[in-house]
């Protein structure tokens, strides 16, 4: 008995001495859930298990993305080396011989063609830390004006609409456990079920409280599905559609007076041009009628408190900053921000959607939301860098544009990170027509994307298991991603990397970092001060709290949860109204009997953004294992086509070739299809160039097409 208890005893030991947790942070959406990875080895099998952790945020909820996300980064297709590709191949070489290659052509392109001959291509997927660091780099290091990133994609029609109505951009102006007071929630082109599964519960929440759920999107979403109300408007029509509503609040006299009176400005003008509109114009734009545009408005007017959320699919249109402004005059007739349960949320997409646009990856910005052109901003941050401010570059331009200059053959070289603009952009075929015409190009990444497969040299980066640092989450949150998981092969810390190319170039001494917590703490100090304040974070103190919202300005600040109280951000502190003419819709791609459906697109819940990390998971590729488009059964039954078949989609730019799946959630003059799968089923090599005027945000949700059954 003594025997067999002891020989249990040593059997468990072993075990458990075969245990070992990696404690983590989900790399895909912007809740950035916690959790950790269990890694088992037992009968000669090594076993991963995923675990939700409890945080502020998700309470220890994470969704199928998170449960398999340790299947990309231990895959077996990771990059292990550097490589250069050598007669068309790629070839193994050491570090050395990399860094040499890039210093050599580098230097070679410069000294020929100026320091703006080289760009830079950032992501929002990587850590504030490295995200500062890549506009550091880019302005000290190559001395070029030229970087933007992939957020420019994402967030940027929300962040713009932000800026100029509040004078600050922060993902949501509220704390989460804000939405359970809301009264009514007005949900505008975001399908948060599928996107960001865990925010779900909050909107629950909410309904059990007895809060009213409105819901705008073409088609009936999972999140449609739990709406009160869902509006399935014309694609492209938002701005109209927002018009109506504030012209029924305006003729009802539906407003808070007071807030309007004390903190808004611009609102007569507004009220003006409203006044000129017909209702009647707006529902024939919309197809949304009168009846329910009125429902809409009144619902959301006479609660206490409300909340407005919007995510792409209202964003990325030519016309999506005035499109979100448009809303957000809705906010401010109704008083609703500033106050608990009510407020404006940007529902972020990428896992640092909002740190990684606050430190200087954009083209137009510096650290902490600094502004490129303004005087005492450059000024500042040529201090902390130790450049003379003449030195510092200025405003570059936006993602897509960088493209259009390397077409042009401005751009002669490329430093990608963590980014796949191939199968991202808009009118994908030109996007790697204008990467292949470039002279030299480096691609730092997890896998050879299909972006990274074009380049010159490839750099192995490290996945969310390997890299320690800060992320901003949804709410403004600034939590530290632990990882503990070795660095294997040759490998480096996205951080590291960008460290040893600035060394190669002459500029080591400005990037002698020794962890992400060294250039945390430069951070700080670049951002102090300035709108989105980290200086009075540490990360000590984010250990201790499981983050804090930004901004936090000294060791003893808990951080600011709630935005805009007492005050916006604008130097006169008013909140800004909008005239938004929602006949900019004319400057899009009509429909036409040669393209009569419109064409939007979005996720699913199994992958994320262009599938590089989750096409590598077995267990998330058996959910969903390809493309498909949906259409409505009347549609299908005009066109002759059955549920299954193989169809072509056609632009004006290209077609592409996919499975069709007949059903009844979507317009029927509407057909929608995921965009994370690439060759002959990536969506976006139909998508157009257009660009928003301000946000420079292409327009992903909306593109006339033609359909047919597909002919081998």
């Amino acid at each position: 008995m003594n025997q067999s208890f002891l020989q249990y005893v040593q059997q468990t030991s072993e075990q458990q001495e075969r245990k070992r947790v990696f404690p983590s942070q989900c790399p895909f959406c912007s809740m950035q859930c916690k959790m950790q990875l269990v890694e088992q080895h037992a009968e000669g099998r090594t076993r991963y298990q995923t675990i939700g952790i409890h945080n502020p945020t998700t309470f220890g909820r994470i969704c199928m993305k998170g449960q398999h996300a340790h299947q990309h980064a231990l895959h077996k297709e990771r990059l292990n080396h550097p490589l250069i590709k050598r007669n068309g191949q790629f070839v193994k070489v050491t570090w050395q011989e990399a860094l040499d290659e890039i210093k050599a052509r580098t230097q070679t392109l410069q000294t020929e063609h100026g320091n703006d001959a080289i760009s830079v291509y950032g992501s929002a997927s990587i850590t504030n830390e490295e995200a500062y660091l890549l506009g550091k780099f880019a302005r000290v290091a190559l001395k070029t004006k030229y970087i933007d990133y992939n957020g420019r994609l994402c967030m940027s029609s929300a962040a713009t609409a932000a800026n100029q109505t509040f004078g600050l951009d922060r993902g949501l102006t509220f704390p989460l456990r804000d939405i359970k007071h809301a009264r009514v929630l007005l949900l505008v082109g975001t399908n948060i079920a599928e996107c960001q599964p865990t925010l779900m519960p909050y909107l629950e929440e909410a309904k059990k409280n007895g809060a009213f759920l409105i819901v705008i999107d073409p088609r009936k979403t999972a999140t449609a599905k739990l709406a009160d109300l869902h509006v399935s408007l014309r694609p492209g029509s938002d701005a109209a559609l927002a018009n109506g509503i504030l012209h029924v609040m305006l003729h009802e006299q539906l407003l808070d007076e007071e807030f309007i009176k004390k903190r808004t400005s611009g609102f007569q003008e507004m009220k003006q041009h409203i006044s000129h509109m017909s209702l009647q114009d707006i529902t024939q734009q919309t197809g949304v009628s009168m009846k329910v545009i009125q429902k809409i408005a009144r619902k959301f007017a006479r609660e206490k408190t409300g909340m407005i959320l919007t995510a792409r699919g209202i964003e990325q249109q030519i016309d999506g900053t005035a499109s979100v402004r448009n809303l957000l005059n809705i906010l401010l007739v109704t008083g609703k921000i500033g106050r608990i349960g009510c407020g404006y949320g940007a529902i972020t997409g990428q896992g640092n959607g909002q740190g990684a646009r606050e430190h200087g990856q954009k083209a137009d910005q510096l650290p902490g939301y600094r502004d490129i052109t303004n005087p005492v901003h450059r000024k500042e941050m040529a201090e902390i860098w130790k450049i003379d401010e003449k030195e510092l570059p200025g405003k570059g331009v936006s993602a897509f544009e960088m493209f259009e200059k390397m077409q042009k053959g401005e751009i002669k070289a490329l430093f990608l990170m963590c980014s796949n603009p191939v199968q991202s952009g808009p009118h994908a075929s030109f996007i790697k027509k204008a990467i292949e015409q470039l002279s030299f190009f480096v691609a730092i990444d997890l896998f050879i994307s299909e972006t990274a497969a074009l380049a010159d040299v490839i750099l192995p980066a490290s996945s969310y298991l390997e890299d320690e640092g800060t992320m901003t989450n949804i709410e403004g949150r600034v939590t530290l991603r632990e990882a503990t998981y070795p660095l294997k092969h040759q490998r480096k810390h996205d951080w590291q990397i960008i460290c040893d190319i600035a060394a190669v170039l002459g500029k080591g001494g400005s990037f002698s970092f020794s962890s992400a917590e060294d250039i945390f703490e430069e951070l700080r100090t670049a951002t102090k001060g300035a709108k989105a304040d980290y200086s009075g974070m540490t990360y000590d103190r984010l250990r201790k709290t499981q983050g804090i919202l930004w901004p936090c300005s000294h060791l003893e600040d808990r951080g600011t949860e709630r935005l805009f109280e007492h005050q916006f951000s604008h130097p006169d502190k008013l909140a800004k109204f909008a005239v938004v003419a929602h006949g900019q819709q004319g400057a899009k791609e009509p429909v036409s009997p040669e393209y009569p459906l419109y064409l939007t697109t979005g996720r699913v819940m199994a992958h994320y953004q262009t599938g590089v990390q989750t096409r590598k998971s077995t267990s998330l590729v058996a959910r969903q294992f390809e493309a498909y488009v949906e259409l409505h059964p009347d549609t299908a039954e005009a066109y002759g086509i059955q549920h299954g078949e193989l169809v072509t989609i056609q632009s004006k730019r290209g077609s592409v070739i996919m499975r069709c799946h007949i059903t009844d959630t979507t317009r029927k003059d509407t057909v929608f299809v995921p965009f994370h799968w690439n060759k002959h089923q990536s969506i976006n090599l139909l998508i157009g160039k257009q660009l928003d005027p301000h946000s420079k945000m292409p327009g992903f949700k909306y593109c006339p097409v033609q359909l047919s059954a597909y002919k081998n």
